[in-house]
């Protein structure tokens, strides 16, 4: 029998490789969808839909039954609109999440949680990993450090995602990353 642990899922093109990457490691992973930082609200279904798709595809306990907490986002985001990507409203939001993850696995009675942030080629994996280790250490949990993305596991998440046939969005998911990804698509014209 495997050691369950909880993962926090952004996506489910992450989850891919990091679902495998964490059996080969001897876990059994439980996803948790919690991404309050989605936007807008059909992205954010999108999303969940795909998550539970991969999670009968792929055998997994899946918990996506959460609420929506946009508002909570950003009340915490909010003051930090105009931060670069990857600056300190980042650090907010990885915050938020890996503090629910935590509280999750404390209320299962699960003894350790991971996250598929550390997949993305786009976030501080320091960053993420300081932060699971904080969540961890105040709800009295282990946090599984890692960086999924070594090793080609990044590389991995698009063959496995094409091979699941999930949608893979072009920005991290909140609307501030939203807006930049469309000032790109249009050439910086606004």
């Amino acid at each position: 029998m495997k050691n369950k642990i909880l993962l926090n899922v952004c996506c489910a093109p992450d989850a891919t490789h990091t679902i495998n990457a964490l059996r080969e490691a001897g876990y059994e992973p439980v996803t948790f969808f919690y991404n309050p930082n989605i936007h807008p609200r059909d992205e954010y279904f999108k999303r969940v839909e795909d998550m539970k798709k991969l999670a009968k595809e792929t055998a997994v306990e899946n918990i996506t039954d959460v609420p929506y907490d946009i508002e909570e986002w950003f009340a915490l985001c909010r003051p930090l609109a105009k931060e670069p990507e990857r600056g300190r409203r980042c650090e907010v939001c990885f915050r938020m999440r890996m503090y629910k993850t935590a509280q999750k696995a404390k209320e299962l009675g699960m003894e350790i949680f991971a996250t598929t942030l550390t997949i993305s080629p786009h976030k501080d994996t320091a960053l993420i990993n300081r932060l699971g280790k904080e969540a961890a250490e105040k709800y009295g949990v282990k946090y599984y450090e890692s960086n999924f993305k070594k090793q080609d596991g990044f590389k991995k998440s698009i063959v496995l995602s094409k091979e699941h046939d999930l949608y893979r969005q072009d920005y991290c998911g909140c609307s501030y990353s939203l807006l930049e990804r469309l000032k790109q698509k249009r050439g910086n014209c606004c």
